[in-house]
C-alpha cells in the first residue's frame, strides 16, 4: 500500500483518467473530490458490489454483533 501525505487542494492522479483531490480537512474527516470517466466505479468501502449493483452492508461492528445472533447474516467483504 502507498501511503501519501496531501494538504488541502492538493492532487493525486491515478493513471492517465482519475484525479483525486484533498477538498477539505477538518478534524478527522478528510473531503476527498474524485474526478473519473463514467464507466469507472466509485465505491465507499462499506459498499460492496453485486451483480445487480451495490447494497450498503452495515457497520462492521454491528455486523459481527448480528453475525452472532444470526447465522444468515452478511459476510464481511474481503
Amino acid at each position: 500500500m502507498l501511503v501519501l501525505s496531501r494538504k488541502e487542494c492538493e492532487k493525486i492522479q491515478l493513471g492517465d483518467k482519475i484525479t483525486l483531490t484533498v477538498v477539505k480537512v477538518s478534524g478527522d474527516k478528510v473531503r476527498l473530490g474524485i474526478e473519473a470517466p463514467a464507466d469507472i466505479k466509485v465505491l465507499r468501502n462499506e459498499l460492496e458490489l453485486f451483480d445487480d449493483g451495490p447494497r450498503t452492508l452495515a457497520h462492521p461492528a454491528k455486523l459481527l454483533l448480528d453475525a452472532s445472533q444470526d447465522n444468515d447474516a452478511l459476510p464481511l467483504a474481503s
